[in-house]
Formats: C-alpha cells, sequence, structure tokens
C-alpha cells in the first residue's frame, strides 16, 4: 500500500504549543490552575515512530463508538501488531476503512464497525482485507480553519 491514501506526518519539524501546567478540568476549574508550565511538540506525542505514522481523514460514521467521527483526522502507525479493541485501517477489497479489531467467541480476531446502528461487517470467501495500520490517536476539529 503505498502513502497516496494518507498524509506523511513531517519527521524533524517541530511546533511547539504552550502547555498548562494542569490537565483541563470540564467541570469546576481551580483559580490555582493558570500557569504555563512548558512547550509540547503535538508530532512528539503522537508520533512514537515516524517512518510507520501516517494521517487519514475520516469519512462516514462507522467508528463514532470507538470515539472516531466523520471529518475526524487520525493518526496511523504502521508498525504496530493489532489486537482486540483496537482501532485500525483495514484495505478491504482495496478500499481503505476504519474498523474496528473483535475478539469472537474462541479467541479469533475479526474486523467490525464501531457503530452499533450499522450491519456487522461480512467478509464473503472473494474478499481480500488486509490491516494496513493501528490507529493510535484520533483529532477532532471543533471549528473550521481559516480560509
Amino acid at each position: 500500500m503505498s502513502a497516496e491514501f494518507g498524509v506523511r506526518l513531517r519527521a524533524g519539524e517541530a511546533l511547539n504549543i504552550r502547555m498548562m501546567g494542569t490537565r483541563l478540568c470540564a467541570g469546576f476549574p481551580s483559580p490555582a490552575d493558570d500557569y504555563v508550565e512548558e512547550a509540547l511538540d503535538p508530532a512528539r506525542l503522537i508520533v512514537t515512530n515516524p517512518i510507520a505514522t501516517f494521517m487519514w481523514r475520516v469519512a462516514g460514521s462507522s467508528m463514532v463508538s470507538a470515539g472516531i467521527k466523520d471529518g475526524d483526522y487520525v493518526v496511523v502507525d504502521r508498525s504496530l501488531q493489532p489486537i482486540a479493541d483496537d482501532a485500525v485501517v483495514a484495505v478491504i477489497d482495496g478500499q481503505p476503512s476504519a474498523k474496528l479489531v473483535v475478539r469472537l467467541p474462541g479467541g479469533q480476531l475479526a474486523l467490525s464497525f464501531a457503530n452499533p446502528e450499522m450491519s456487522p461487517l461480512v467478509l464473503d470467501e472473494a474478499s481480500e482485507a488486509m490491516i494496513w495500520g493501528v490507529i493510535t490517536w484520533s483529532m477532532t476539529p471543533h471549528r473550521a480553519p481559516p480560509r
């Protein structure tokens, strides 16, 4: 599979963003938490193996139960071995698709949608499927970028 399906993260280029000293409260905030602790390079946080890491833009709602929504960006590491409950990029009949790895009764791993409103994924004997990489992060834009 070639890189035309995803956007390659550039290794070695840093974009440091100021990191606040405490976690962001989603309830009642503490007034003592108003300080900047350090600068953080987001790529260093999300990329553990630059050579094997790619980004994709998600289209569709088949992964909403895994927290991955239409329009999100996902970070995919091709060097990781998928395990049960991993979100992955699978190439099914030549088409890349986000799927969930599930463990069937008996221990076998299979691919599924992470959306209870969708019918189960059924691959017939003529289907070709392979796991391209493991989704390690998803990022949801909350505001459209300026044009």
